[in-house]
């Protein structure tokens, strides 16, 4: 029997041995390398109270932000930051969406550029490849979003069918060295909004 989490349901998990899922819809969560990563299992609570399987992704630099341990309890699947290695078996069901959060500069620029030299990014360039819906939510400071690039890629990502939370609506941004100081509101709730939001525009509901 696994665990309970904190919101008083068992921990998901992919059966073993092959045998079916437990029907769920998956949803990957990607957690970057930002303050606001060390409360990702908030929104694992609340995806899970949404009727979804959650599994937890990390960028190399992201895991550090992370309790790994809590969140495989709380998930029931392992947490993953690195390639597998040649001939080594999937460990995670396939997504059926996605959700970055929090998403770096540094992660927004490379994904627009099509790059994949990390899992997290992989999976991102991947998931606009098989039009799945994805949520962006950034977190940077006010120095780091005035770069030209960053402008550009959140424009290009939205056109590209990605909901990117991004603006004065969604989060004031931060001076730099305040990184952090807004953890108990970060709008962790907003990505399942804009979630649903893409699912039902997708199925006509």
């Amino acid at each position: 029997m696994t665990d309970p989490d904190p919101d008083g349901l068992p921990a998901g998990g992919q059966p073993a041995d092959g045998q079916p899922g437990n029907g769920l819809p998956v949803l990957y969560v990607i957690a970057c390398a930002a303050p606001p990563a060390a409360g990702v299992g908030q929104l694992v609570i609340l995806a899970r109270r949404r009727g979804w399987d959650v599994c937890v992704l990390t960028t190399p630099s992201g895991q550090r932000f992370t309790d790994v341990a809590a969140l495989e309890r709380q998930t029931g699947h392992p947490v993953r930051s690195e390639y597998k290695n040649p001939g080594e078996p999937d460990v995670l069901p396939d997504p059926d969406a996605v959700i970055v959060a929090p998403a770096t500069v540094n992660t927004v620029n490379k994904w627009a550029a099509g790059i994949c030299d990390t899992l997290a990014l992989g999976i991102l360039v991947e998931a606009i490849g098989k039009r799945l819906p994805i949520v962006a939510l950034p977190s940077t400071n006010q120095a780091h979003a005035a770069h030209p690039a960053f402008g550009e890629n959140v424009i290009k990502l939205r056109s590209w069918g990605v909901s990117v939370l991004f603006g004065p609506d969604i989060r004031l941004l931060p001076e730099p060295g305040a990184d952090g100081s807004d953890l108990a509101t970060f709008p962790w709730s907003a990505t399942l909004d804009a979630m649903d939001a893409r699912i039902d525009q997708a199925t006509g509901d």
